[in-house]
């Protein structure tokens, strides 16, 4: 399978630049260098009826969350979808997604709160776990006030957001008088073993690197017995039954491949209304990419129309 031309160029342009991995700076300039370097990557930002930041309390602390109300909102009780950011729960934030989510917003007509849950090392698991389902609650608690429809509420993310996402499934199954409407599910972390075949076969030169999914699992587990929790590494749930259905997208020179595919099995083994599409000819964090990679934009509208068909 040949890498897309426009990736390609990409990572010959930052080995050429020499970019440091994540786990070879401090975080706070890991943190700032991704911002940096992933925000000339993104296309225009579309134009919404509202955007705000609030806080919420998420049980170790306050939370933001930025709402994205798109310009197609006329209804007083809309559906809405939950955003769980990527970057190893040690970089990105809602700026470095905002663009993502004002795309979901506008693409599939629903509201989307997009969550700057706490990141490691200075806040471990399950800190960010704890936080992202404070926010799942909050949104569908005040759903009358939020002119937010209860029954149709999803959630969503890329990378360790997508493992969050899949988390927040599995822990408010049964809790709430709603369930869930639909998981979006982008290239996410399921299993921080660590041990799949695609973890090996794609480790160096292709933009995230297995030294760096090590990294950002070490800083954010408490110690090694967490990667058994489910709640780190979903695929290790005992039970995959009566979850929302999910899209789960996947990129093909990516080392999470294998976790994502092997995470949509799951669900489809246990019942579950589960599409699956790999992107072969992509590389990890790529759906914010659509200023440069144009695959980018066409995984961005899939997205929005599954949201826009789970929301009917």
């Amino acid at each position: 399978m040949l890498l897309d031309p426009q990736a390609k160029a990409l990572l010959d342009k930052a080995a050429a630049a020499n970019v440091p991995g994540p786990e070879q700076v401090p975080a706070p300039a890991a943190r700032d260098l991704y911002k940096r370097s992933r925000l000339p990557l993104q296309p225009p930002k579309p134009e919404m009826a509202l955007v705000r930041d609030f806080t919420i309390e998420g049980g170790h602390g306050s939370v933001t969350l930025r709402e994205f109300r798109p310009l197609s909102a006329h209804q007083t009780q809309l559906p809405a979808l939950l955003y769980f950011h990527g970057g190893g729960w040690v970089i990105g934030d809602i700026e470095t997604h905002d663009t993502l989510c004002r795309q979901l917003a506008d693409g599939s007509g629903a509201v989307v709160f997009s969550v700057n849950y706490s990141k490691s090392p200075e806040h471990r698991f399950p800190v960010a776990v704890d936080e992202c389902i404070a926010a799942t609650r909050y949104v569908i608690d005040q759903c009358k006030s939020l002119g937010i429809d209860a029954s149709r509420v999803g959630v969503g993310g890329d990378s360790a957001g997508g493992n969050l996402a899949t988390v927040v499934a599995i822990a408010l199954r049964g809790q709430s008088p709603q369930p869930l409407a639909c998981q979006l599910l982008i290239y996410p972390v399921t299993d921080l073993r660590l041990g799949t075949e695609s973890i090996e076969r794609y480790a160096v030169g292709y933009g995230l690197t297995t030294a760096a999914m090590r990294y950002f699992r070490d800083v954010y587990l408490r110690d090694s017995s967490d990667q058994d929790d489910f709640r780190a590494s979903p695929l290790l749930a005992s039970d995959f039954s009566k979850l929302p259905p999910a899209l789960v997208l996947t990129a093909g020179f990516d080392p999470l491949r294998d976790e994502g595919r092997a995470y949509a099995d799951a669900l489809s083994a246990a019942g579950n209304k589960v599409q699956y599409v790999c992107f072969e000819r992509q590389i990890h964090g790529f759906i914010i990419m659509g200023g440069i990679i144009d695959e980018a934009n066409t995984a961005v509208a899939m997205c929005a129309d599954y949201l826009r068909t789970c929301f009917k």
